[in-house]
């Protein structure tokens, strides 16, 4: 066992320990044995590792079997034979299921978006760069090519017309394509976003600044078992909601649950997954979201009438996550709920803060160059002097109006000083120069 691994043991077997108090408080004679399945080996599936590995579900009286199946469709298969109570999956197998007549909902989301990354060749410096050019995905309707064709749409570029689709599979086989430049574009996942900026190549955009809500991930049961058993539900969802937060405010431990489920010994890849996806992309409070599952439904719509007549309403359950909505909010004014496990108190430090602790010491460029958080720092200069902005990940014109007067709604402000290079004030593309004229 090298290094870094022993380490990783100690700290979760460490962790372990200074659950053990937290979890006791429910009678080991008095819990409930669950059975809860995963369907991926992504950042997306972190909330049920730290609920399992920080002793969340065992607060809550449960002996979790937290067991991974390969693919939605079987996790769905082996949620609706009984077999398992819940389901950490993607949207499409439950609403397939549901159409043909399943009685599988969502009662939370997990990730209410697609974790995608637009990576282009280094010679792409804007979206009308692409016409012409061709992009990679794996199969026509897979997420891959759905969010490609999204991402395009909202650019003003017609897939199949301005630009040229290739269906090459995985996303090695995908990153391979553009590294040998048979390709100009392709949508990426953390953390190989991470040896694609390495290699130089540029992040276009990412599928939230574009608006984008699909229900990616999210925890499915049977309204069966929501009817027969309500209280089993309840803790379920109170395990997860306190997992977030932990998994939110305490990077250094949670870093290593990932490391023990992504068997990587790459800290600067699941460094890029923890902050990506964890702090960016879980939210506090998991709702799952309608909007991403009627998208959904218009994408499924187009070969199945039972989609076109379905409502979003038909496949979720949010009593669950309404219930805990003043829960969720006291974990996040108050101390954390379980103590680190280094059994230190918990400092009054930022998120961010500690996620800078928990980083192996990178060389200073690099460290410049991911900080996610320069963005938000206070602007430079008089409030009179107009100044130069390039757009980073996660940007929006509100935002930047926000940031720099203090006022979303003034908005309009940037868009009119940019017309001639923003086509449309809702899509602007990473690396995009803006002026930030001056508020006097």
């Amino acid at each position: 066992m090298n290094r870094s691994l022993c380490k990783q043991a100690v700290l979760l077997a460490t962790l372990s320990f200074a659950l053990a108090a937290t979890a006791e408080k429910a009678p080991a004679q008095a819990r409930k044995n669950v059975t809860i399945v995963y369907a991926g080996l992504s950042g997306n599936q972190a909330p049920g590792w730290v609920a399992y590995e920080a002793g969340f579900f065992r607060k809550y009286g449960l002996d979790v079997q937290l067991v991974h199946v390969v693919g939605g469709p079987r996790a769905v298969q082996v949620l609706t034979s009984g077999s398992a109570v819940a389901a950490q999956v993607s949207g499409l197998p439950i609403i397939q299921s549901n159409l043909q007549g399943g009685d599988v909902v969502f009662i939370a989301g997990i990730l209410n978006t697609l974790n995608y990354q637009f990576i282009v060749d280094k010679n792409i410096q804007k979206p009308d760069d692409l016409k012409g050019k061709a992009v990679a995905v794996s199969r026509a309707g897979s997420s891959s090519d759905f969010a490609t064709r999204f991402a395009l749409d909202k650019y003003g570029l017609i897939p199949g017309k301005d630009v040229s689709f290739l269906e090459i599979g995985s996303q090695p086989d995908r990153f391979a394509a553009l590294e040998s430049g048979k390709i100009q574009g392709v949508m990426l996942e953390v953390p190989l976003t991470l040896k694609a900026k390495k290699l130089g190549f540029r992040v276009l955009a990412d599928l939230q600044m574009l608006g984008l809500e699909y229900q990616a991930t999210g925890i499915a049961v049977t309204r069966a078992m929501i009817k027969s058993n309500p209280d089993l539900i309840r803790s379920i969802m109170k395990a997860y909601a306190e997992a977030i937060h932990y998994y939110k405010t305490h990077p250094k431990e949670s870093i290593a649950i990932l490391q023990k489920y992504l068997k990587t010994d790459d800290m600067e890849a699941l460094k890029e997954t923890y902050e990506a996806i964890g702090l960016t992309l879980i939210p506090e409070k998991p709702y799952p979201t309608l909007r991403g599952v009627q998208m959904m439904l218009s994408e499924i719509g187009a070969k199945d009438p039972k989609a076109q007549a379905a409502k979003p309403e038909q496949f979720v359950d949010l009593s669950f996550v309404k219930e805990l909505d003043g829960f969720i909010d006291g974990l996040y004014k108050a101390r954390p709920a379980v103590a680190s496990a280094e059994g230190a108190k918990p400092a009054p430090a930022t998120v961010k803060e500690k996620v800078a602790a928990a980083k192996p010491a990178p060389a200073a460029p690099e460290k410049a160059k991911s900080a996610p958080v320069a963005k938000a720092s206070p602007p430079q200069g008089s409030k009179s002097e107009a100044q130069e902005y390039i757009i980073q990940p996660g940007d929006t014109l509100s935002h930047l109006a926000k940031r720099y007067y203090g006022d979303m709604l003034k908005w309009p402000k940037i868009y009119e000083a940019n017309k001639q290079t923003v086509k449309n004030p809702h899509y602007i593309y990473i690396g995009q120069k803006l002026l930030i004229p001056g508020d006097a």
